[in-house]
């Protein structure tokens, strides 16, 4: 039976499993985990000492919300080059306050912190969940996912008539999720305590309220992805921004055969939307340590590992824009890059992407060896540009990069859009990268 490379429909059905599975950048770590180890993937220990890296060898690591995974060619050396697809978890949104809970008018509600730059309105009216990792006072973590128990509740029309001529929220008083429609006397700890129960119910030893000590916790839009347009040539769904890029990497890597000679990665970090400084972002040391560790295992001595990443490639892969069509002018008159055209190479001049000439032709090829179309974005140049994994791997890594992505409307909305040629073309386009000697 063909893998999903080979057939579209099945892989956006699985790709919407995979969002379906992963609120949280903590969840989309460990569904890629799951999915690994059911492949033969050998998971790591960071406290633990790792074996040689034999041809063939298969292995990954988890970090907190972010995972690593490599999978190492025929007659791999010491100077083996390594093709990295970079990635990242983590989306948009809102994450729990400490001591949450509190009423307001009658209404229990839970406070929440924005994290990075959602669109907050798109969060109105939906029936929210919370999911993430929390912390019991033992030292042991439990991932966690509630039902649909919130929701941050507009204001109506009624009461403010100039709403749809100019809404305007407060980060602080407007966004507050309602939990019930009084003090029920259960707080929002008592449904991760719950939650966490669930997980494994008998497995362990109960989790309580008063037992959770630390919590990582996000709201999430509990609607399922869903293939839209009149052709369901569409997939809607939440954290297109990118987990689209993650699982394309993710499937790449386990049907991929990584070209004689080489090692193809798999970097997923998180905290990208906060600008990636931390221990599981790209600014921070992950993706330098695994490749030290790798090389070790290879006996590769501090020439041989320069060597090897003087000829190696990361493509970061991040979401991108298509041209929207209510609001033309918001992009190059020119370069008008669209759903349906094939997965973007981006570029900025300011290098906020680290795309240039050679990664460019790279690209290219790539593509083309993957029979996936491909086009290239550019910003207008009175929008200020977003920027991705890409320039903070070239720095710190010194690696070759090039910065691509699929196309979406409805970047860093709670539900983005994307067409599933789109989407299946970058998973191929990747599955290229990895077999490019």
């Amino acid at each position: 039976m063909p893998g999903l490379l080979a057939q579209r429909d099945g892989y956006i059905d699985a790709l919407a499993g995979f969002v379906s599975a992963s609120p949280s950048s903590y969840h989309a770590a460990r569904s890629a985990a799951d999915a690994l180890a059911a492949a033969g993937f050998a998971a790591h220990d960071e406290t633990a000492a790792w074996p040689a890296l034999e041809p063939g060898a298969r292995g990954f690591v988890v970090r907190d919300g972010a995972i690593i995974a490599w999978r190492a060619g025929a007659g791999i050396t010491a100077t083996s080059p390594v093709r990295i697809l970079g990635a990242h978890t983590d989306s948009p949104g809102f994450v729990l306050k400490p001591e949450p809970d509190f009423v307001s008018d009658g209404w229990a509600q839970v406070g929440v912190e924005i994290y990075g730059g959602p669109l907050l309105s798109s969060w109105l009216d939906r029936d929210l969940g919370f999911a993430g990792r929390v912390v019991t006072r033992d030292g042991a973590e439990h991932l966690v996912r509630t039902r649909a128990v919130a929701r941050i509740p507009q204001l109506a029309i009624h009461l403010d008539r100039e709403q749809n001529s100019g809404l305007a929220l407060d980060r602080q008083r407007h966004v507050q999720p309602v939990l019930a429609a009084e003090a029920t006397g259960v707080g929002v700890f008592d449904l991760l305590a719950e939650a966490a129960n669930a997980v494994a119910p008998g497995s362990a030893p109960a989790v309580a309220a008063e037992d959770i000590a630390g919590t990582d916790v996000r709201l999430y839009d509990t609607q399922r992805a869903e293939r839209i347009g009149v052709s369901g040539e569409l997939l809607a769904s939440a954290r297109m921004d990118n987990l689209s890029s993650t699982f394309a990497g993710l499937t790449a890597l386990l049907e991929s055969e990584p070209a004689p000679g080489t090692i193809a990665v798999l970097a997923a970090f998180d905290h990208e939307e906060l600008g990636s400084a931390s221990r599981s972002g790209a600014s921070g040391p992950f993706l330098e340590e695994v490749l030290g560790r790798l090389r070790a295992g290879l006996g590769a001595d501090a020439e041989a590992a320069a060597r090897a990443l003087a000829s190696s490639w990361c493509l970061s892969a991040d979401a991108g824009h298509s041209v929207h069509p209510n609001y033309g002018e918001k992009h190059d008159p020119r370069v008008r890059p669209l759903a349906g055209r094939g997965p973007m190479l981006k570029t900025n001049a300011n290098q906020r992407y680290a795309s240039d000439a050679h990664g460019a032709a790279l690209w290219r090829a790539v593509c083309a060896e993957a029979g996936v179309a491909t086009q290239t974005f550019v910003s207008h140049n009175t929008v200020p540009c977003g920027s991705t994994i890409g320039p903070l791997t070239a720095t710190r890594i010194g690696i070759r990069t090039v910065d691509v992505g699929v196309p979406l409307l409805s970047m860093h909305s709670a539900r983005e859009l994307a067409h599933v040629d789109d989407l299946h073309g970058l998973a191929r386009a990747v599955g290229a990268f990895f077999a490019r000697a």
